[in-house]
């Protein structure tokens, strides 16, 4: 897939695979809240990860792990800011992506230099979110989610995980376009009201997705589908984490979003030149 988006004065490319670094500025994310003490730090790790690889930076300011505490509107602005402002004057060539399902947080944070919404919720949890990211054509992120942070590990179910989260995108597919807005990215949400069973079902017809067009960004760092098989935790999971982001990549993947870039940017580059010859 060749498709590139404008997203202010900025082109993002996808005629190959891209690498999303984590930046959670939360106290309590599953595997690295509280990293920061200051904004100095997270302009240093924002630093670190773009020389190492990547070219997009997805801030978070309020953690979507499962039963994390919902974070109000005000609270989520106060923790970006300083942060975001900071960021986009240092690295004003870097997309910058935010982490958040609130559209009061995204017009804020687009309103200060964001180039990318990145909402877990897929517009579910807040009906203005399409309106804002039409209003301003930034590039949208639409995850799929069962449930909210506080339930979605509840038990899920679907009749058929796959067939089912696409027809999810084809309704929701069919609600950007109805707005005036194509600039998406899809991402099935691996971990967000899934089982194990579901998650790598998911992973597994991957490329089923690839029929929408749009490119596909999986985030897989790190996460509980990987030490639940081979009794790893969040801190020993990086090698788990590099196996499934390949088979992502075969699987039509385009954007890997990763607490670890400089091991991401090597199996990008390795599954590139693989392609190649």
């Amino acid at each position: 897939m060749n498709k590139t988006y404008l997203t202010n004065g900025k082109q993002l490319s996808f005629e190959k695979a891209q690498v999303m670094a984590i930046i959670n500025i939360t106290p309590d994310s599953f595997y690295d809240g509280g990293k920061f003490s200051s904004v100095t730090d997270i302009v240093k790790d924002a630093e670190m990860k773009i020389n190492e690889g990547a070219t997009i930076i997805d801030i978070g300011a309020a953690s979507s792990r499962p039963n994390a505490t919902a974070v109000s509107v005000k609270d989520e602005m106060v923790r970006l800011r300083e942060p975001l402002i900071k960021l986009r004057k240092e690295f004003p060539n870097i997309f910058i992506s935010i982490d958040t399902y609130l559209a009061d947080v995204a017009e804020f944070a687009i309103d200060l230099g964001a180039d990318v919404i990145n909402d877990i919720s897929g517009s579910q949890m807040d009906k203005r979110m399409l309106d804002v990211v039409a209003k301003h054509q930034i590039v949208y992120v639409l995850m799929h989610m069962q449930g909210t942070p506080q339930n979605m590990q509840k038990n899920p179910s679907y009749d058929d995980v796959v067939k089912d989260i696409s027809a999810f995108y084809d309704t929701k597919v069919e609600e950007c376009k109805n707005v005036g807005f194509e600039k998406l990215i899809l991402d099935v949400g691996f971990g967000f009201g899934k089982s194990v069973e579901h998650n790598y079902q998911l992973l597994k017809h991957l490329n089923e997705f690839t029929r929408f067009q749009f490119p596909l960004l999986v985030g897989l760092s790190r996460k509980s589908m990987i030490h639940k098989i081979i009794n790893t935790s969040p801190v020993t999971a990086l090698n788990g984490t590099t196996v499934l982001n390949t088979l992502a990549l075969e699987n039509g993947a385009k954007i890997l979003r990763v607490h670890d870039v400089k091991e991401a940017k090597q199996a990008t580059d390795l599954f590139e030149f693989y392609k190649s010859v």
